[in-house]
């Protein structure tokens, strides 16, 4: 038990520290919407940075040590992703079990100003949500291990989504030239999604949203923008919409989206769900891509 949970970048406390009561929280609303699949209503769910909010630069609040203090599971995404949450998690006092969801994702690393930074946005391939969804499971059976069969039940089902959801953007973009996969975004998040369809995403930010791109920065990708002809800038829905429409009125491509990177769209919104994100943001960018 001990071997297959370091495995699997679990923390597995005591028994008797979270018995008691508590839920699983999540770090952002990406992952919750997996706990939430993978729980099937076995155990209540909370995103601490809810829907349609930046997880990059989030502020915890007492509501969120609350939480989280009286959890079972926590499951954060890894890689670098939330700076912020190893100071709650320690001010909280959570004595409950801690799943890194990205555990065993080859990362991407690409510059970021002088150095090479790590890119969190794993769950853009569909692969690596496989992968999110096995080490969810299995974090959730190690908290509660009356139900391990019903979680590793629960992901099964959600894979089997996941690759049928992977093999259609595969086919949505079966079509479309290589010289036409170019992508504009306001933020440097499609990184892996771009690696596993083949589509090269071009970005003014680097891979967090928590400092403004540079004078220089918008030149040189204004210039490559002309250079590569890429035909639309996609607006994201963390993102002032100053920067795309100004990079559309410089190089002349039109403005679409919004697409979800880092958070779910609200209840009811395009992006509610992961796989309604992923399918959300297939269809807006072949779209674009798509010969006239």
């Amino acid at each position: 038990m001990r071997r297959r949970a370091a495995m699997l970048g679990l923390i597995v406390a005591p028994t008797w520290a979270w018995a008691a009561g508590g839920g699983a929280v999540a770090s952002f609303s990406v992952l919750a919407d997996f706990v939430r699949r993978i729980a099937g209503g076995s155990m209540p769910v909370v995103s601490l940075v809810p829907a349609d909010t930046d997880a990059h630069v989030y502020q915890p609040t007492a509501a969120d040590s609350r939480a989280l203090a009286a959890a079972r599971v926590l499951v954060e995404n890894g890689l670098g992703m939330e700076g912020w949450l190893s100071r709650l998690g320690e001010a909280s006092g959570f004595k409950g079990v801690k799943v890194v969801a990205s555990a065993g994702v080859t990362p991407r690393r690409m510059p970021e100003g002088a150095s090479m930074a790590i890119d969190p946005h794993a769950w853009q391939d569909a692969r690596n949500g496989v992968r999110y969804a096995r080490n969810i499971a299995e974090g959730l059976a190690a908290a509660d291990p009356p139900r391990a069969d019903v979680y590793r039940g629960n992901a099964v089902q959600f894979i089997v989504e996941i690759e049928r959801m992977d093999a259609w953007i595969e086919g949505q973009y079966a079509g479309v030239p290589v010289a036409l996969r170019r992508i504009i975004t306001t933020h440097d998040a499609f990184g892996y999604y771009g690696d596993r369809y083949g589509i090269a995403f071009l970005a003014a930010e680097g891979l967090a949203t928590d400092a403004e791109p540079s004078a220089k920065a918008i030149a040189m990708l204004v210039a490559q923008i002309k250079r590569e002809k890429a035909r639309t800038v996609f607006l994201e829905n963390m993102t002032d919409p100053r920067l795309a429409k100004m990079l559309a009125r410089e190089t002349g491509a039109s403005l679409s989206g919004p697409l979800y990177s880092d958070a779910l769209s609200k209840p009811g919104g395009p992006a509610a769900d992961y796989l309604s994100m992923l399918h959300h943001n297939t269809t807006l960018m072949a779209r674009a891509m798509r010969p006239a």
